[in-house]
């Protein structure tokens, strides 16, 4: 992500929020549909997450929506609010990393799946891509 948004850093912050849910909420639903087999309460996990990830999404859309409407002049309350919501969305992304880390780890239909583990090693790195973004963003913003 790059930083010379100015003004307008807060929307961009939330622009990659809501990508990074949306790819998130997706990727609960191909682990299931790549998984054969998968233990119940790998299923149940992944059900949770999905609706986890589509909440969030749909809170930081809110916040675009407020953003675009207030213009430049971003009350300090709502630019602390997006603050929090992105930070929360990243501690999201770090405990998703670690259902995946279970799944690899633990779930004998998906260590039988060679697929299945290429699959969840990328989901794995696009959400540590994201958590890296946000990282940076709380270094320079």
């Amino acid at each position: 992500m790059q930083f010379y948004y100015g003004d307008m850093m807060p929307l961009r912050i939330l622009d990659e929020a809501e990508f990074w849910k949306r790819q998130e909420t997706e990727h609960t639903v191909v682990i299931r549909q790549i998984a054969p087999g998968l233990e119940l309460q790998y299923i149940e996990a992944l059900r949770k997450w999905e609706e986890s990830f589509a909440e969030t999404e749909g809170k930081v859309v809110k916040y675009v929506e407020t953003v675009v409407r207030s213009g430049p002049n971003i009350p300090p309350q709502t630019h602390q609010e997006i603050m929090q919501l992105i930070h929360f969305s990243q501690n999201q992304s770090q405990q998703f990393v670690m259902l995946l880390n279970q799944l690899l780890t633990n779930s004998k239909a998906i260590a039988d799946n060679q697929i299945a583990i290429t699959v969840i090693n990328h989901i794995r790195r696009e959400s540590e891509y994201y958590i890296g973004i946000v990282h940076s963003l709380f270094d320079r913003y």
